[in-house]
């Protein structure tokens, strides 16, 4: 029994090759973080390994070992395992890692039929590394299987990517992960705002039954509604903080866009009549709030807004002075500023003149 929910594309190909014992010795798993990759492959290495009638089973002793991480002949590799080896934090996986690997895959599997390699995260193999893969590729070794993870195969090099079989791994209906946090027995109203911030990926979902999670996210949109609450002061002390915040930890600050963007889009859903679309469903009230304070076009330009922004700050843009041009874009910013009267007005209004 595949495990992995939904990606019944996927599974029909890799069932089919099962079926035909015509199985590709590399394959590239292609899809967000979270989306279900590494369920898919792991699947997988349950089905190659399956003494049961109909792999992959779920219920013999491979299937159960593979389950736990405890098969001998099934590895992942990535940053975490990657740093574990090295005994502090990596950046990339390294050369010496790829070899280990290749060492292992000369081997024949040690308790079960088919040795299965996982290289989760495979856009962050090092150059090097890449290339020592690549030969292992072109030469595969008896009941060997590398399966790549990666959010985006255009970061690995072109030749690895065409010696292995591409499949996709697609973002999920909220529906669909709704239904299954039901299934796992998450509350009805928590599933449904969970499978709507979930952006198609169960494994967030999933993740997200930590409390810290929702809260920071509480306590991120509390901050934005302060934000657009306050004047102009506020708003470029806000900037001034992100700023700082940016040179400590960029995806954080990329990640608090995104939320804005999130947040931006469900106030234009309502606006334009759209409510059941929205993605922040617990706080559908403060949506129509501020979408009845603002206009579409308001709205549709503070969008704009936040995802130039996001382009700039990921092009190495002077952060603050971004961040502050997007303060000075929120709606209702350009008005208050427009009222303040400028160096050369207020000269003129008291009679001064230049050029004696």
């Amino acid at each position: 029994m595949w495990s992995v929910v939904g990606q019944e594309r996927a599974v029909e190909l890799l069932g089919r090759c099962l079926e035909r014992s015509r199985f590709p010795h590399a394959w590239l798993f292609v899809g967000p973080l979270h989306v279900g990759k590494m369920t898919l492959a792991g699947d997988v290495a349950r089905a190659l390994n399956c003494t049961g009638e109909r792999p992959p089973c779920g219920e013999c002793t491979a299937c159960l070992r593979i389950a736990a991480g405890k098969h001998a002949d099934v590895q992942v590799l990535s940053l975490e395992t990657a740093s574990a080896l090295e005994g502090k934090p990596v950046a990339e996986i390294g050369i010496g890692q790829v070899r280990a690997v290749q060492h292992a895959a000369s081997l024949p599997p040690f308790e079960g039929k088919h040795k299965v390699f996982i290289i989760d995260g495979a856009e962050t193999l090092s150059i090097e590394a890449a290339n020592c893969l690549l030969k292992t590729l072109e030469e595969p070794a008896a009941r060997v299987t590398f399966i790549l993870l990666t959010g985006n195969e255009a970061l690995l090099p072109e030749t690895v990517v065409s010696r292995c079989l591409r499949v996709d791994v697609l973002p999920l209906p909220a529906a669909k992960i709704e239904a299954a946090l039901i299934a796992r027995n998450v509350p009805p109203d928590r599933a449904r705002l969970l499978g709507r911030l979930a952006k198609g990926c169960l494994g967030w979902a999933i993740n997200a039954g930590d409390e810290a999670l929702l809260k920071r996210r509480t306590e991120q949109l509390d901050e934005l509604a302060a934000v657009v609450a306050g004047d102009t002061e506020a708003r470029f002390a806000f900037a001034g903080q992100l700023a700082t915040r940016f040179s400590q930890n960029r995806p954080v600050v990329q990640e608090r866009l995104d939320l804005w963007l999130d947040w931006w889009r469900d106030v234009l859903l309502v606006k334009t009549g759209l409510e059941e679309r929205v993605t922040n469903v617990d706080r559908l009230e403060e949506l129509r709030r501020r979408a009845a304070s603002f206009s579409v076009g308001q709205v549709r330009d503070f969008i704009d807004s936040i995802q130039s922004t996001s382009d700039q700050l990921k092009r190495n843009a002077n952060a603050r002075l971004a961040l502050e041009v997007l303060m000075l874009s929120l709606p209702g910013a350009a008005a208050e500023v427009a009222s303040i009267p400028s160096p050369t007005s207020a000269a003129a209004g008291r009679g001064v003149r230049g050029g004696r």
